[in-house]
Parts: C-alpha cells; structure tokens; sequence
C-alpha cells in the first residue's frame, strides 16, 4: 500500500514498485484518513491486507504521524501483518527521529521511492514476528 498525497510521487513508486518485481498490486491511495478505512476494512480478511505499507509523512488533513497514532487502534493483525515504511523529502533529524521511534515504522525513506531503493527493501526481512 502507497500512502501519498502527491500524484506523481504514487505513479512513480507504484511503478518502480512493479517493475521490481516487489509486487504485482500496489493499492495507492491518497489520503491518510483512505487509506486507515481501507486498511479496517481488509482487516476482516487479513490474506488481503498488505505485506508493506509506504507512508508519506506530508499530506494534508492527516500526516504520517497522525496516520500511525490512529494505525495503533485498528486490529493487532494489521499491525502484524503490515510494516510501515516512512516517505518524505524532508531531511528534518527531528522527522527521522519521531519515525524511527514508532514501534510500527521499520524504515525512513526519501523519496522519490526510487528502483534502488525499492530493491533494498526486498532484501529486509519483513515477515511477522513470532509469538
């Protein structure tokens, strides 16, 4: 799942993503408060929820930030099942701090989400952990 407000930057990542071979479905949305009702919504069949999400930390009416604060009350399988990768194009030491400090971000990425770094991500083992 690719969270982001800007049309370019989802085109861009969704396909690098798919020319990658990351994955042959990439859900884009546009909207945090989206993509939050999506994610409820495939939690009810937790085979069709998604194995990554890239969260950009800039948008409108609900940032990143914000996003994952309401990420932390849907279902624990959606947690479990759906690492967050965070977006931006801001260098601020305080915006990497604040995401690596998530206990639901794995990474921080600038973007543009480029063919290198989608290749990358490939090699993190993002699997659930045991328990």
């Amino acid at each position: 799942m690719l969270i982001d407000d800007t049309q370019v930057d989802r085109y861009i990542g969704e396909k690098n993503i798919i020319k990658c071979g990351m994955a042959e479905k990439v859900i884009c949305i546009e909207s945090a408060t989206d993509a939050l009702k999506e994610l409820l919504v495939l939690s009810e069949d937790p085979s069709s929820l998604p194995e990554l999400i890239l969260l950009d930390i800039r948008m409108p009416e609900m940032d990143g930030f914000e996003f994952l604060s309401k990420f932390e009350g849907l279902p624990s399988i959606v947690h479990e099942r759906c690492p967050v990768m965070m977006l931006s194009t801001s260098l601020n030491p305080e915006d990497i701090k604040k995401a690596e400090a998530s206990p639901f971000v794995k990474r921080f990425i600038n973007k543009p989400l480029n063919k290198e770094q989608i290749i990358n991500l490939m090699k993190i083992d993002l699997s659930p952990a045991e328990g």
